[in-house]
């Protein structure tokens, strides 16, 4: 590749002609495409990441898990009353209309409508009412107080005009965000342009991870992030044209359980199922050791994050559980797993599969393409299955995933967990307003968890990017998102590490 722009660059030099830009464009692998482009529905990681890049947001986050300005700067006019003013940031839609109060308010009235059946109405449906005070002023009523709502305000502004006239955005997505959509020709390839310099995006979806590497070193792709296996990444690393960038990661993978199952819904067997599972050796032969062992879903170093004890493996104790939840030699323990088709995540649920049953417990595994299996998440249809939480930087998280009024498709609460400790710890901990009090709360909150889990929690995976080395300025964010495209080009001089 680098030999053919140069010589092309010599031929126009010879030619008397300067050098023209460069209109290639850049090349994103996935090994998932997309389930929608409207981020009133989205919840799969990759539709979240890449509705980021097409819409703009009244509220981000930097890297302490603190939310910021985005859209809007916020005042605090009362404990149940909030303002957001409009600055000038992200304020024309890609048809070229201007972002303002009507649409926000639009926006978040129609995740609010029960028949959108949105995912983030069970977070947002305290507020009570929303009042446009003026084109760049919006303001939000709610049901009670609730120190972290401007954390909450996440959700990418649509065009009201689109709302009213009932137009689907899944496929024909309009937003304000750096990218604006071109095309979706076909299930496995998506195209988006950049607004500030017209150059051309195109995400393609490459399910093999041999095959993605395989175009990534003859040139087809320019960049690919995440779920490879981890000896690919390191065989990356030592190829010529690639290079590599690693970070250390805050996405949460865990076990999750259905918890109206007989079986899974008994505490000994969740215990049994967590202290059969061998994390150490999995992140040092799997992972090599591209990961680190987690207790909960925040990280520690999140504001409201935990140092809890991390779950070691004890044959003994997980047998000695099965006993007192009536299972043995005689009556195995057997549980069907679901996990998607990806073949990192077979090679891992096989390695569970093996570890859960040297503790007696036999586990069927079955996997699916990536819409098959999260509909059958999101729909209950389950005993056992693995995935992760993506990008998660407010605690409100818990609300969403774990309180009993999160269901489906109100919340994630995608188990049916239902406990009135913990329901009463983030109702708490969403009340508080004193900020040492409220990550007090969100510490014991995870400390239930953990008694009761609900999942079990398993690592915090690595992120990493292997690129061409003609590409530069792609900064890796420790969630994974794909922010950095706004910035990303390739290099014009030699190679050019990414910064």
């Amino acid at each position: 590749m680098v030999i053919r722009v140069l010589t092309l660059c010599l031929a126009l030099w010879l030619s008397g002609c300067d050098s023209p830009p460069d209109t290639r464009p850049i090349r994103f692998a996935l090994a998932t495409v997309p389930s929608g482009l409207d981020p009133r529905y989205a919840s799969d990681a990759t539709s979240e990441r890449i509705n980021r890049l097409l819409y703009a947001r009244l509220v981000d986050f930097d890297e302490q898990f603190r939310p910021v300005a985005s859209l809007a700067r916020w005042q605090r006019l009362a404990p149940d009353h909030y303002r957001f003013i409009l600055g000038e940031q992200g304020r024309v839609f890609h048809d070229g209309t201007r972002l303002e109060a009507r649409d926000v308010a639009a926006t978040y009235r129609s995740v609010l409508d029960p028949a959108t059946a949105s995912p983030h109405y069970g977070t947002l449906k305290l507020i009570k009412r929303i009042e446009v005070i003026d084109p760049d002023t919006v303001d939000f009523y709610l049901d009670r107080p609730a120190p972290l709502f401007p954390g909450w305000m996440t959700v990418g502004i649509v065009p009201a005009a689109t709302i009213e006239a009932g137009l689907p955005l899944h496929h024909h997505p309009l937003g304000s965000g750096p990218f604006r959509f071109v095309d979706w020709p076909q299930a496995g390839r998506l195209e988006l342009e950049r607004v500030s310099d017209g150059q051309l995006l195109v995400f393609e979806q490459v399910h093999d991870p041999t095959m993605r590497v395989l175009k990534l070193l003859r040139g087809e792709v320019d960049l690919l992030q995440n779920d490879l296996p981890p000896e690919l990444v390191d065989w990356l690393d030592d190829q010529q044209d690639i290079q590599v960038i690693r970070r250390r990661g805050s996405n949460f993978s865990y076990l999750g359980f259905q918890l109206q199952d007989a079986a899974t819904g008994t505490l000994a067997v969740r215990r049994a199922v967590a202290l059969a599972i061998d994390r150490d050796a999995i992140i040092r032969y799997v992972f090599r050791r591209a990961a680190r062992k987690a207790s909960a879903l925040l990280p520690p170093e999140h504001w409201a994050g935990a140092s809890l004890p991390l779950i070691e493996r004890d044959l003994p104790r997980a047998r000695e559980l099965l006993q007192t939840a009536g299972y043995g030699p005689q009556n195995p323990l057997v549980l069907s797993y679901k996990t998607s088709s990806d073949p990192f995540r077979i090679r891992l649920a096989t390695i569970l599969q093996q570890q859960l049953a040297e503790a007696g417990i036999q586990v069927t595994v079955s996997s699916y393409d990536w819409g098959t299996f999260f509909g059958d998440i999101k729909a209950g249809r389950f005993q056992l299955y693995s995935l992760a939480w993506v990008g998660i930087k407010s605690p409100d998280i818990f609300r969403y995933a774990f309180h009993s009024q999160s269901l489906p498709p109100a919340g994630a609460n995608r188990g049916r967990f239902n406990d009135r400790q913990t329901d009463a710890l983030i109702d708490a901990a969403m009340r508080e307003t004193d900020i040492q009090r409220q990550a007090e709360l969100y510490r014991q909150l995870q400390q239930r968890l953990l008694d009761m889990l609900p999942c079990v929690p398993l690592w915090f995976e690595g992120q990493y990017i292997a690129a061409r080395d003609d590409i530069t300025g792609y900064r890796l964010a420790a969630d994974g998102n794909f922010d950095a495209l706004a910035q990303v080009v390739y290099a014009q001089h030699g190679h050019e590490l990414m910064r």
